[in-house]
């Protein structure tokens, strides 16, 4: 017979045992616990629209930046400029009566000023000049306006015309800036502003006689200042000649295009102050020609179709006829 003790200790193993593996299986599971779990993959479509998204508005802050950048220095930029407008009235009086005064070239060289205000004011005096003479002779525009083709001539002339002489005056090896050229080509405008200005007011005949004589003396008299302001910064001949042949050609030409190609007003004046009086003879008007025409031409045809009618109705009083002895001759 089993010891009643034994049983008892192994029934309270057997219990505990129970236990434990319960108690075994409702404690968490540490390690599964502390490994973390599988993280979610990002797709490539995601990612690029993040990066793209971060990009562009970094694109859009910088921008921004630079605009606010250049905002808050335009003062800055108008100082930059300030230099070149900065003169008094009676140094640009002075310098438009020097435009006209031609000096003895020398080994010296000529002062030119770096300035654009002077310069400027002549344009803008061109320019309405020449809008007075477009509008005057009823100048008409296909594409644009007149006030838009008048600064296009000018400021061609003068910004173009001073860049070409700037890059032919670098080859030559002339010692001048392209700001004192522009100065000194702006100066040179006044003297054509005075002849577009008396051409324009007096013109007697066609022969322009007035306007040639005008052209001669303050187009040649502005064409010579510039010429010795070019003669005492080059050193060689053949330079001097180029430079100077092409800048006063250059200036002349222009100014012979300016009076021919806006001048048709003048000269109609000019034929209605200097002709005669003309007796026209009368001629036949158009309308009586025209209706005339018509009606011959209506008279025709209504004959022609009388005589049509005229010959049908004869043609069939034959036919008839022949038809009424047919049946005549059957009957009998």
């Amino acid at each position: 017979m089993a010891d009643p003790s034994s049983w008892n200790s192994q029934n309270m193993s057997d219990k505990s045992a129970v236990i434990d593996l319960g108690e075994l299986e409702n404690e968490p599971d540490i390690d599964a616990a502390s490994e973390p779990g599988p993280t979610p993959k990002k797709s490539f479509g995601d990612d690029m629209r993040q990066r793209l998204t971060g990009n562009v508005t970094e694109m859009l802050w910088n921008s921004g930046k630079t605009q606010a950048k250049k905002a808050w220095s335009l003062y800055g930029n108008i100082d930059i400029l300030r230099p070149y407008f900065d003169v008094e009235p009676h140094e640009v009086r002075q310098r438009l009566l020097f435009s006209l005064l031609p000096q003895k070239p020398s080994d010296q060289k000529q002062r030119v000023p770096r300035e654009l205000y002077g310069p400027l004011m002549v344009v803008f005096t061109m320019i309405a000049l020449l809008l007075f003479q477009m509008k005057t002779a009823e100048h008409k525009v296909e594409e644009g306006t007149l006030m838009g083709t008048a600064f296009g001539v000018c400021f061609t002339y003068w910004i173009g015309g001073a860049v070409f002489v700037w890059v032919l005056s670098y080859i030559s090896n002339v010692h001048i800036a392209l700001l004192q050229i522009m100065s000194m080509m702006g100066y040179g405008l006044f003297g054509p502003c005075i002849v577009l200005f008396l051409s324009t007011i007096i013109h007697t005949s066609h022969d322009h006689l007035f306007f040639y004589s005008m052209w001669a003396i303050f187009g040649g008299l502005s064409s010579l200042r510039m010429i010795s302001i070019i003669l005492s910064r080059t050193q060689g001949q053949s330079q001097r000649l180029l430079v100077c042949g092409v800048l006063a050609a250059l200036h002349l030409l222009f100014l012979i295009y300016l009076h021919f190609a806006y001048h048709q007003i003048v000269e109609e004046l000019s034929e209605v102050f200097d002709s005669k009086p003309v007796v026209q003879q009368p001629e036949a008007k158009i309308d009586d020609i025209s209706a005339t025409k018509i009606a011959e031409s209506v008279k025709s045809v209504v004959e022609h179709a009388q005589n049509i009618v005229k010959r049908a109705v004869n043609d069939t009083l034959v036919v008839t006829r022949l038809g009424t002895n047919n049946t005549h001759a059957v009957q009998a």
